[in-house]
C-alpha cells in the first residue's frame, strides 16, 4: 500500500521535529525505517520490518529498526499492539483514528473496526465509577466468517487464557 508524498512528508517533518527535541541526529537509516514502516501500513513486527529494510540497505541491523520503532512510538507515529501471539508488532498511530482489533484464533486474520457506540459505553461505564480514561485497547478473539462456516467443531479458550493466535499479514479495516 503506497503513501502520497505528501502524507510522509508532514510524518517526517513531525519525526524531525521529535528527534531534535530530544537531542538526536537525523539519519539515512532512520529516514529508510520510517519511510518502510509508513509504506506497508499494516502491522508489522521489528523483525519483518527490518526484513524489509534489510533488502533496500544491507547495512541497516536489526537493533537499529527496533531502537527507531521505539522512537516512532515515543514521537507519536507508531503505536504497539499484541494480538496474543507472543509477538508485538507496531501499526501507525493515527492521531485523530481511533480503532479497535478483532482477531481470527484459526487464521490470524486482524480485523480493525470502529463502534461510536462501543467509544460511548466505554466513556458512560468510565464516567460511572468515576474513573477518567486516558486510552484503551479493545481486543476480540474468536473465528472470522471464513473460518466459523468452514471449521468442523469450534473450541474456545479457557476462562482467563489467552488463545494461540498466528497473526497473519494483511487487515481489513470495518468502520
Amino acid at each position: 500500500m503506497g503513501r502520497k508524498a505528501k502524507d510522509f512528508d508532514e510524518e517526517q517533518i513531525l519525526f524531525e521535529n521529535y528527534l531534535r527535541s530530544a537531542g538526536l541526529r537525523r539519519t539515512e537509516q532512520r529516514d529508510l525505517i520510517l519511510r518502510t514502516f509508513l509504506d506497508v501500513g499494516d502491522h508489522i513486527t521489528s523483525e519483518d520490518l527490518y526484513r524489509l529494510v534489510s533488502e533496500k540497505d544491507p547495512t541497516v541491523g536489526l537493533t537499529t529498526v527496533y531502537r527507531t520503532l521505539k522512537l516512532l512510538t515515543t514521537a507519536g507515529l507508531a503505536q504497539e499492539v499484541r494480538f496474543g501471539d507472543n509477538k508485538t508488532y507496531y501499526e501507525k498511530l493515527h492521531s485523530d483514528e481511533h480503532h479497535d482489533h478483532m482477531i481470527c484464533t484459526s487464521c490470524g486474520l486482524v480485523i480493525e473496526f470502529y463502534s461510536p457506540d462501543i467509544e460511548a459505553l466505554q466513556d458512560e461505564m468510565a464516567a460511572s465509577f468515576g474513573f477518567e480514561a486516558t486510552h484503551h485497547s479493545l481486543r476480540l478473539w474468536g473465528y472470522c466468517a471464513k473460518c466459523k462456516g468452514s471449521a468442523g467443531k469450534l473450541t474456545n479458550a479457557p476462562p482467563g487464557a489467552e488463545p494461540r493466535v498466528r497473526v497473519k499479514s494483511g487487515r481489513t479495516v470495518v468502520r
